[in-house]
């Protein structure tokens, strides 16, 4: 019996040669649909232009981030500081480039954390059932409770503030949602009936939600990280500007919007370059969300 679920195992994970062109027509077909929305064009080439701004940063930024110039304090946009100086002479070009280097790192890094910990739960919950699944999701009931604001407010400032307690707390913060994302697609997926004819046949359970069921809550699960990238970045960003988050000198776009906030009124381009990076980021990646959304479920498409 090992042996023949061993090659009936063996022959379903192999890729015959008429799926492999099926799989490319589909994902031709989602490509199409992205690129024919406008919008979704530009967030995607935004996001081209914010993955070249982390790689480049450190060449093409004019200034050292965090090169201070007492000569040249709060001076208005010019030639040789495109975007002005802060008040301690510091390039705000140069600083808003480094500055997307901390929120993609910080977006990346969080949606991975949070989906490290509600993904597994959620499946577990959903595949299993039972008391299994009342335990789990009265946790995240239990996590809901709490406003997010408040809960990554009080963990941000337990761990003191900085750049690593930012991560922990937003991480903590958004998982719950993963759970619940993942839990509702596995109990719909488990309703399948090769769900049932794949237990009927003996194969362990961790087969079962590798080869069927992730897959087929995978794609739910890859909008969803889409669309919560640049609410993590605004979470950073606001948390970086109440003081709990980055703190200087880190070119954190939050912590830029932060230093200008007092001289708006005199230095207003400290506070609105590092703004619009931010509102352009997460326009950026909610649209694609959305388009890809759509693409992978054209139900949804409007």
């Amino acid at each position: 019996m090992t042996d023949q679920l061993a090659g009936e195992v063996a022959r379903d994970t192999e890729q015959t040669p008429e799926e492999t062109p099926a799989a490319h027509r589909r994902g031709e077909k989602v490509l199409r649909r992205i690129i024919s929305n406008p919008l979704a064009v530009f967030g995607l080439l935004f996001i081209v232009l914010l993955l070249a701004m982390v790689a480049l940063a450190p060449y093409v930024a004019p200034h050292d981030p965090a090169e201070q110039n007492y000569l040249a304090i709060e001076e208005p946009p010019s030639v040789e500081h495109p975007f002005g100086t802060d008040s301690l002479g510091r390039d705000v070009l140069s600083r808003t480039l480094h500055g997307a280097q901390y929120a993609l790192f910080l977006g990346v890094t969080i949606v991975g954390i949070q989906m490290g910990i509600g993904v597994p739960l959620g499946l577990i919950a959903g595949y299993y059932g039972g008391a299994t699944e009342a335990v789990i999701m009265r946790i995240v009931d239990i996590a809901l409770a709490i406003p997010g604001v408040v809960l990554a407010l009080a963990i941000a400032g337990m761990l003191g503030g900085g750049l690593y307690p930012l991560i922990v707390a937003i991480g903590l913060v958004g998982w719950r949602d993963f759970a619940r994302l993942v839990r509702g697609d596995v109990k719909s997926v488990m309703e399948e009936e090769y769900i049932d004819a794949a237990q009927a046949s003996g194969a362990p359970d961790r087969y079962i939600i590798s080869r069927y069921v992730l897959p087929n809550a995978s794609a739910s699960i890859i909008v969803y990280a889409t669309l919560t990238l640049p609410t993590v970045v605004l979470w950073a960003a606001g948390l970086s500007f109440l003081g709990v988050g980055a703190q200087p000198p880190t070119p954190e776009w939050g912590a830029l919007v932060a230093d200008g906030r007092d001289r708006i009124d005199t230095a207003w381009w400290i506070s609105t370059f590092p703004g619009f990076a931010i509102m352009l980021t997460v326009i950026a990646f909610n649209v694609v969300g959305d388009a890809l959304r759509d693409a992978l479920d054209p139900k949804q498409a409007r």
